[in-house]
Formats: structure tokens, C-alpha cells, sequence
């Protein structure tokens, strides 16, 4: 039997205090886990839990989220969002986000794991206002290579657009030696992560080379110096993409970069999620 779940956020800048509130209404097994305040009432912490803990053909997790004029958002979850093998199904996880002007949202999700003959598809939408800013990162890895069960059968099919300008589509499949193994394509790693930042509207110039010379100062130190780079594909977006064997250095580098971008992007220290650290 297929788990069909969805989950609707919505939200907003209160007035009475100053902060951000959040409404949700869920349907099948998607909850909210915790919000949480840790930097006063202006950012909204959400956790997001799937308690089925994975996915299988035929199901399918869907986030609508919305956010308002001044309201300020972090999404995340306690762990790894698993697809599973199939049968022949495909298993779905979809995320649609709207950003209002003067809205900022961080969508920092822990990674996504992809199993040997997994059938899945990840859809990722964020629509920005002119005035709308976000952070976001999507992390990837195929396989239980610490489990020595390699991704050797499947696909894996991604597909994000992030504001009105940046989309990216691409289909892995576990018997696609060149791509998996290519220089052109994953050259034998098997995580891949990708952190943006992007705006509604473009970017000045200084802020984002301010951005991109971050970024590349962090990698250039960092162990995955020789399999990341930092690059603006568009106007209003500037992107961090890294390659390793496991997941656990992508996410170090990510999140590193995540915390210089976001004093340097909005003045605000960065504040890593409790439930990353349990």
C-alpha cells in the first residue's frame, strides 16, 4: 500500500510581536516535528518528520510552502530522506515554495539517500518575488557505500528551479557507467551536493562576486578542494557544487559556506538547527 502525505506551510510576519508565525495543515504522514525560536521571535525553525522514515514506489511526500512579506523561514529535517528499492513504481517527493518580496527562506534539508533500484523523483520549486531571497541546498548520495551496497540499478531523477531564471533536469541511472564513473560526469564519487543562494530580482555585482570569492576561499581550504567549485549561473543566483564518496564532507563544506554566506548575505549570524547536532 502506497503513503501518500502532504503538508502545507504558511508563513507570516506577526505584527503583535514583531516575528514570524507559522500555520500548516497536514494530510497522511508528514508533520511538523518541532518550530522552534533560537534567534529570537524574527526566524521560524521548522523540523519536518516522515515518520514512515523513507519512501517506496508509489509513494509520495508533498510541501507546499508559503511565505509572506518580512516573514523568515528554516526548514529542515532530523534525518536522511530515504527512497527505497521498487518494484517498478516510482516514489515522488515534491516541494513548491512562493517567497514574497521581503521574505527570506532557508531550505537546508538533510541529505537525500537513493537506494540500489530506487525509482525516484525529486521536484524542487522555488518561486521569488522581486525583494525575496533564500538559501537552499539539495544533497545527494547514491548507494550505502558504507554498507558496501552500491548503486548499481534504479534512476534517480531530479528536477529544480529556483526563481525565475535557474533550472536544472537530470536523470542518474545505476547502470550509466559513463556518467557514474566519467570524468564528465561523478568520476566514482557518490555524493553530490549543491548549495544557492538567489534572490527575486538580480544581484549587484560586488555582492555577488562578495559571494562567489566566499565560496571559493572555503572550498579552496576545505578537502574537497579538488571536486567543488563555485559559479553564478544566472544573475540572481550564485551556487556551491561538491563531489565526494560520502555525504558527511559535502555537508561539512556546505554548511560552512552556508554560515560565511549568511553573515555576509544578510548580516545575521548562522544558526545550525539543534536537531543537526542530535
Amino acid at each position: 500500500m502506497a503513503w501518500h502525505a502532504r503538508l502545507n506551510l504558511d508563513y507570516r510576519a506577526d505584527p503583535a510581536t514583531g516575528g514570524t508565525r507559522l500555520d500548516f495543515r497536514h494530510d497522511g504522514p508528514l508533520r511538523i516535528l518541532k518550530s522552534l525560536f533560537p534567534e529570537g521571535p524574527e526566524v521560524c525553525h521548522s523540523v519536518l518528520v516522515h515518520p514512515p522514515g523513507g519512501m517506496v514506489g508509489g509513494d509520495t511526500v508533498e510541501v507546499d510552502l508559503r511565505l509572506g512579506t518580512g516573514a523568515h523561514a528554516l526548514v529542515t529535517t532530523p534525518g536522511a530522506t530515504r527512497f527505497y528499492r521498487s518494484a517498478g513504481e516510482r516514489a515522488l517527493q515534491s516541494v513548491q515554495a512562493r517567497v514574497a518580496g521581503g521574505g527570506r527562506l532557508e531550505w537546508l534539508p538533510l541529505e537525500t539517500l537513493v537506494h540500489s533500484r530506487a525509482h525516484a523523483d525529486n521536484r524542487l520549486r522555488f518561486e521569488l518575488e522581486p525583494g525575496a531571497e533564500m538559501f537552499g541546498w539539495d544533497v545527494l548520495a547514491l548507494g550505502l557505500p558504507a554498507s558496501d551496497a552500491p548503486f548499481v540499478a534504479g534512476d534517480y531523477r531530479h528536477d529544480i528551479a529556483v526563481g525565475p531564471r535557474w533550472w536544472e533536469r537530470g536523470r542518474t541511472s545505476g547502470d550509466d557507467a559513463a556518467l557514474l564513473d566519467g570524468p564528465c560526469g561523478w568520476a566514482g564519487h557518490r555524493a553530490l551536493g549543491t548549495l544557492w543562494f538567489a534572490a527575486g530580482s538580480p544581484l549587484a555585482d560586488d555582492r555577488r562576486e562578495q559571494l562567489l570569492e566566499t565560496a571559493r576561499g572555503i572550498a579552496g581550504a576545505h578537502a574537497l578542494a579538488t571536486t567543488a567549485g563555485a559559479t553564478a549561473p544566472q544573475a540572481d543566483v550564485v551556487t556551491l557544487r561538491a563531489l565526494a564518496p560520502r555525504v558527511e564532507p559535502v555537508l561539512d563544506l556546505l554548511t560552512r559556506t552556508w554560515r560565511a554566506w549568511r553573515t555576509l548575505a544578510w548580516a545575521r549570524d548562522a544558526c545550525a538547527p539543534r536537531v543537526w547536532r542530535t
